[in-house]
């Protein structure tokens, strides 16, 4: 089977392995998104996927949008595959591709669909406090992951499991998933499904101002939050004045319910409590989360434990929102 494959980032790099090493299958060309400067310095540097299909030989198109590159989709008919597999491309496909090859696109998308289409699936299920999730192998349409349904493999979602992590698991799920489902599509016993539009919920691209916290927010839900949106755009809060990201937290399991619930503290407030620093939560500060790691301005990750211990904190003393700031000044 002579295949295509679409796509840029780590998360789609497992999936191209595996099509690499699978001897019924034959990678004839990768498409993914141009080089780009990265890290402190700016140094131009080749996307996940282009460095594995390069290591392997495999021939390499870059469209800045392939929309506007018919070059590229003629060079792509000419490699002529049986289908194209598509991983985290984050371009939407003209029905010129779509038609492109015999068996279609076949796309991996990093949820159970009908649930969270869109451009974060992963972010999504994690900021919802959802425990289970998963990839869907599906027929690409011109719409935004409405296509047929093909299989799906679930995922579980630990407690204090992070974006990165878990895309981790789902990428290694859905590399596994794209076999069978080629296999499946070529035998006949993979049948496509109707998405049920009704039961759809969608997962829209992040944005930079979803990481301000706001502390009177329950603690499950400020968890979530730092978890999906690292590494970005992270989260963060103000203290003294100054910007400090959230890199890691979490959740105290013996805080207490109902009148054994700690006592009200402002929002925010920073406490150092059996080694270990906490922050009231919620509407009326009788929630906590623990603090684990940080980020302070112009300088790498830390533990919560050295950052207190050289900040000389003062009693009561607490972290802002950015809203507070901004109603402030």
């Amino acid at each position: 089977m002579r295949i295509i494959f679409l796509g840029t980032p780590e998360f789609a790099v497992p999936t191209l392995k595996r099509l690499i090493e699978e001897k019924d299958f034959d990678v004839v060309g990768v498409v993914c998104q141009p080089d780009r400067p990265k890290g402190r310095g700016n140094k131009i540097m080749a996307p996940p996927v282009k460095q594995t299909a390069v290591e392997h030989g495999i021939p390499v198109l870059q469209p800045e949008k392939l929309s506007k590159a018919p070059e590229i989709v003629e060079a792509m008919r000419e490699l002529k595959p049986d289908v194209i597999v598509m991983v985290a491309f984050g371009q939407i496909l003209k029905e010129v591709v779509l038609k492109l090859p015999p068996m279609g696109v076949i796309n991996i998308h990093g949820s159970l669909l009908p649930q969270l289409r869109g451009a974060a699936p992963i972010n999504w299920s994690i900021i919802n406090g959802d425990t289970v999730t998963g990839i869907t192998t599906m027929q690409t349409e011109a719409g935004v992951d409405t296509g047929p349904m093909l299989l799906k493999g679930e995922v579980h979602i630990g407690e204090n499991m992070t974006a990165p992590e878990l895309a981790e698991e789902m990428a290694k799920v859905g590399a596994d998933l794209i076999v069978t489902t080629l296999r499946g599509l070529k035998d006949g016993s993979v049948k496509p499904q109707r998405q049920n539009d009704d039961e759809a919920t969608f997962a829209p691209i992040l944005t930079k101002y979803m990481g301000e916290l706001d502390w009177t927010k329950p603690a499950h839900q400020i968890h979530n939050l730092v978890r999906a949106l690292l590494p970005w755009p992270g989260t963060s809060t103000i203290f003294r004045g100054t910007p400090l990201k959230i890199v890691t937290t979490e959740i105290i399991k013996d805080a207490g319910e109902g009148e054994l619930k700690p006592a009200k503290k402002v929002p925010g407030t920073i406490l150092f409590e059996n080694k270990e620093v906490v922050i009231a939560c919620g509407a009326e500060g009788n929630e906590r989360l623990r603090l684990v790691t940080i980020k302070p301005q112009g300088k790498g990750d830390i533990p919560a434990r050295s950052w207190i211990n050289g900040i000389h904190l003062k009693d009561e003393e607490h972290f802002e929102s950015f809203q507070q700031v901004a109603t402030s000044s």
